[in-house]
């Protein structure tokens, strides 16, 4: 249930559980078991379909790009693969519209020479 999922998560660190509006997670019960394995709670604001567009393009993408028609045959298998992906080919190879087509790190380190940052 959903006691056990939040206790294997709560060693990842800095932990967020993002979730969509529904009146059963802004619960007071449920606010506190979040609180109890200290986890932060992302919740879309009512009516703002946009709050978590850029992740749900990334989930998209991940989806549509990546997952093997057969799935994964263990969970580190799957960590390791996802990882690559959006570590790797996200953000070093593949191009993105808003970027200009450069790649998030591409354009980030461009942005930086710009600035004097780097």
């Amino acid at each position: 249930g959903l006691g056990h999922g939040l206790r294997a998560a709560r060693e990842a660190s800095g932990f967020a559980v993002l979730l969509r509006q529904g009146s059963q997670y802004g619960s007071r019960s449920f606010r506190q078991r979040l609180r109890r394995y200290r986890m932060r709670q992302s919740m879309s604001r009512r009516g703002n379909c946009w709050d978590n567009a850029r992740m749900e393009r990334v989930f998209r993408s991940l989806k549509t790009e990546w997952i093997p028609t057969i799935g994964c045959t263990t969970v580190q298998q799957a960590q390791r693969d996802i990882s690559h992906f959006l570590m790797h080919r996200y953000n070093w190879i593949r191009p993105h519209q808003f970027n200009g087509g450069l790649p998030p790190a591409q354009a980030e380190e461009k942005l930086n020479v710009v600035s004097g940052i780097s």
